[in-house]
């Protein structure tokens, strides 16, 4: 069974540090979501309506990303992980997920977050990842959580 981290941090921070330290536990394969237009910290203050990460999130836009994953097709499981933005995934890692082939992969969804909990996050992600089974969801602060 060979597996990959696949993950997206805004700032390089905690979401960055669990998927380096998941992807190294597990002997995993590693691969960083990082959109064409890296996010500028006025870019993410989400109490500007008019920041970007509003933007994008309340018009549906898709968040063109840099680079693909070579082989996806030979990953059995695969660990998404990002911060929780509006109870979700923000906007970067729906667009990643929708440019591969899901079908029967084994998903598991991890997330960091400053306040928010995780929610509904896997079902909203879902629609994204067709053909895979989303196992689980979890909040984390550290990589240990998830293994």
């Amino acid at each position: 069974m060979k597996s990959l981290v696949v993950y997206f941090s805004a700032e390089a921070g905690r979401t960055a540090k669990v998927a380096k330290d998941l992807a190294e536990k597990l002997g995993a394969d590693l691969f960083e979501i990082k959109p064409e237009k890296v996010y500028s910290a006025a870019d993410l203050n989400w109490r500007n309506p008019l920041a970007r990460c509003n933007k994008e999130f309340f018009g549906k836009k898709d968040v063109p990303v840099v680079g693909s994953v070579d082989g996806f097709d030979g990953y059995d499981t695969i660990y998404i992980g990002f911060p929780i933005w509006y109870g979700c995934a923000p906007n970067v890692v729906n667009t990643f997920c929708k440019g591969y082939d899901w079908s029967g992969k084994t998903i598991r969804v991890f997330a960091t977050s400053g306040g928010s909990g995780i929610g509904k996050t896997a079902e909203k992600l879902q629609p994204y990842v067709k053909g895979g089974s989303i196992m689980d969801a979890k909040l984390v602060h550290s990589a240990a959580e998830l293994c």
